[in-house]
């Protein structure tokens, strides 16, 4: 197969697959990332040994591969540990290569990451995995080399080594000279962007990592945090604007009839209840049943998932709907939101919109099931006193994060807050939202907080202890 191929292979060709390039050939045997009619990664066989191959095509190929080339020998060059380059080439019509030595066996630092993310904040184990992070960029930028999509899948860890990777990204200010301050700050704030909120109070804590490796320059705490909140800013809005796009991340169609978008890695398992909403609905168990919406549970490919179906009752309330953006869709993003923030929630995995010549109608939410008690069942045996101190730091933490990601609920009944995996969870998020406005955002926090404490009588020891221990804004509701 010739490489220009792949263009019209689209996001899974079969394997394996053989493609040639010049005087060799290439085997495919597993692809780790398509980028469809661009760029594809995989493990292959090459003149008797196990590489990374990195194969672009389209109209962009030669730019792509000129950038990815120039990086690892950039990365190699000023003698940091990176994968060896062992061929590359460029053929016009066809596109461009890079085969790479491949290590069998590595981890890279998100998967570390993840495997100790729901340890105590800054544990030994946090602050081993992010330690070498920020060793490892310490060493790019007193090269004067620094990673412009950096995050922590670009760092592989093996044999002992850590290795840089994803020469695309990789620029180059001066070469062999520090990093200016500037572009330091900038790169660090995209770092500790991509880590929970919840590690903010340890950034200084953690930097003694960088600095120690590399003190070129001093590096104050308020700068670094304006460009960690201008990247958070600019990674959400970014993400955001992939909840109704075909991407790497969702599945998406649109078309006069309905819009479909789904996980791109659930698609398989929910193709059928996709297909057929109502029916599954119809067999699942009702959790909710109403003139509005109807919420089930039910099974699919054997786990259980929550569907939320959103009624149209009439012709009157069509024309109500029918032209602004359907509340499965609000719901929908502001689930991924609240995900992407790391506050907790069921994750959104489908959203699907039945139309008629494009005119919105009936729509659903596909999540997963959540199970536990709600605060009220939860809190219940406490009225008089007070609950296991873990579920009150728990709900401290959860406000406390919409405070700082400026998110009202809007409805913060009892029901909407349930108890699972140590943490409590937002459902039924119809009205959320971000506020952009500070004094918006603290009347409907103020609102949120005080909905909230109406599940329990305004003289219980509960309540009490609730209204002394939550945070509070500084808008103060009328009664």
């Amino acid at each position: 197969m010739k490489l220009s191929a792949l263009c019209q292979a689209g996001r899974s060709p079969s394997l394996p697959l053989t493609i040639d390039l010049g005087s060799h050939t290439l085997q495919l045997q597993r692809w780790l990332r398509v980028l469809p009619g661009q760029r594809y990664v995989g493990l292959a066989q090459w003149q008797g040994r196990a590489v990374l191959a990195k194969l672009m095509v389209g109209g962009r190929a030669e730019r792509h591969f000129a950038r990815e080339r120039d990086g690892a020998l950039a990365l190699a060059r000023q003698a940091l540990v990176t994968p060896e380059l062992l061929a590359d080439g460029y053929q016009a019509g066809e596109g461009g290569w890079l085969l790479f030595d491949y290590l069998d066996g590595a981890e890279s630092l998100w998967d570390a990451w993840c495997a100790v993310a729901d340890a105590p904040l800054l544990s030994d184990a946090q602050q081993a995995v992010l330690g070498a992070a920020l060793e490892q960029m310490a060493r790019m930028h007193a090269r004067g080399l620094w990673q412009s999509d950096l995050h922590l899948d670009n760092l592989l860890r093996h044999e002992g080594q850590l290795f840089l990777i994803d020469g695309g990204g990789v620029q180059v200010e001066h070469a062999g000279e520090p990093l200016s301050r500037e572009r330091v700050l900038e790169n660090l704030g995209l770092f500790f962007a991509q880590l929970p909120s919840s590690l903010d109070p340890f950034i200084e804590e953690l930097l003694v990592h960088y600095i120690l490796v590399n003190s070129a320059h001093a590096l104050p705490m308020e700068a670094l945090e304006g460009r960690i909140a201008q990247a958070r800013a600019r990674r959400l809005r970014d993400y955001l604007g992939k909840l109704g796009r075909d991407c790497s991340l969702f599945s998406a169609e649109r078309s006069h009839s309905r819009l479909r978008v789904v996980r791109r890695e659930e698609e398989p398992s929910l193709a059928a209840l996709l297909e057929a909403p109502d029916t599954f609905v119809d067999n699942g168990r009702p959790l909710k049943r109403g003139g509005s919406s109807t919420v089930a549970r039910v099974e699919s490919a054997g786990r259980a998932l929550v569907i939320k179906r959103y009624n149209i009752k009439g012709f009157a309330h069509w024309l109500k709907r029918f032209w602004r953006p359907t509340r499965a869709w609000h719901s929908w993003v502001e689930g991924n939101r609240l995900n992407f923030l790391g506050i907790a929630t069921p994750r959104p995995l489908a959203l699907l919109e039945k139309r008629t010549l494009g005119l919105r109608g009936r729509s659903y939410l596909i999540t997963e099931y959540a199970g536990g008690e709600d605060i009220i069942t939860r809190f219940e045996p406490y009225l008089d006193g007070s609950p296991p101190e873990a579920e009150l730091q728990a709900l401290e933490r959860l406000l406390q994060a919409m405070l700082r990601e400026r998110i009202s609920h809007g409805d913060l009944k009892g029901t909407n807050l349930l108890w699972g995996n140590g943490e409590w969870l937002l459902i039924d998020l119809d009205a959320a939202r971000q506020h952009r406005d500070e004094r918006s955002f603290q009347q409907a926090f103020a609102r949120d907080r005080a909905r909230l404490l109406r599940n329990w009588p305004d003289d219980s020891a509960l309540h009490l202890l609730l209204d002394r221990r939550l945070p509070n804004s500084s808008f103060k509701p009328q009664a």
